[in-house]
């Protein structure tokens, strides 16, 4: 890891794990090797850094695009985070999250796009259909639970609550669903499948 990167990735999970009582759930079914698209509920702004503290090397996360700003466009930059617009969506960050994964990088996705507002799931969107298929990645079902009580949306004070995250087993799609023939509807399908696996969790 690159100290930047080492030095958030030892802080955080001393917090986690000190001040959260991190426990882990499903640990043997992670996968540490090759590309992974790592697919999670979203429940607070501690949800990135809980689930790059799951490995031991460095991934990618996405960011809003408003948080590049100063300082803080150099340390989200260090961090491997993508710029996303959460108000407009494109293309770009689709491709740029696609690429990323075909280069052989770990890339975590919140399927349902924004952290909740009660603690519930929420669906998900298409786009993490179609990055699961054109990727062709093994996708890595995750389940948070504890972050919202935590920190919930809309809030700046930090409440000690017990963290938990469940790692569920790694989705393969069949090869019928990488060529998605009919389009939006085969991403959608795809992005059902990736949150009923969360939902097990």
């Amino acid at each position: 890891m690159r100290w930047v990167y080492w030095l958030g990735w030892m802080s955080f999970g001393a917090a986690f794990r000190g001040l959260f009582g991190l426990r882990l759930i499903g640990e043997e079914n992670l996968i540490s090797e090759g590309p992974v698209l790592v697919a999670s509920n979203h429940q607070s702004f501690l949800d990135p850094p809980l689930i790059g503290n799951l490995y031991r090397t460095e991934m990618v996360f996405l960011a809003r695009k408003t948080l590049f700003v100063g300082f803080f466009k150099w340390l989200y930059t260090q961090w491997n985070a993508i710029p996303v617009d959460q108000d407009r969506p494109d293309m770009g960050s689709l491709k740029t999250i696609i690429r990323k994964l075909k280069e052989g990088e770990r890339v975590l996705v919140f399927p349902e796009g924004e952290r909740t507002l009660d603690g519930s799931i929420g669906p998900a969107a298409a786009g993490i259909g179609l990055i699961a298929a054109k990727s062709g990645a093994v996708i890595q079902p995750v389940r948070i639970r504890g972050a919202h009580e935590a920190l919930p949306r809309g809030s700046s004070k930090i409440r000690f609550a017990r963290i938990t995250v469940s790692i569920g087993k790694p989705i393969y799609l069949t090869p019928e669903q990488l060529k998605a023939s009919d389009g939006k509807e085969s991403y959608e399908r795809i992005a059902k499948q990736i949150m009923a696996a969360i939902h097990e969790l």
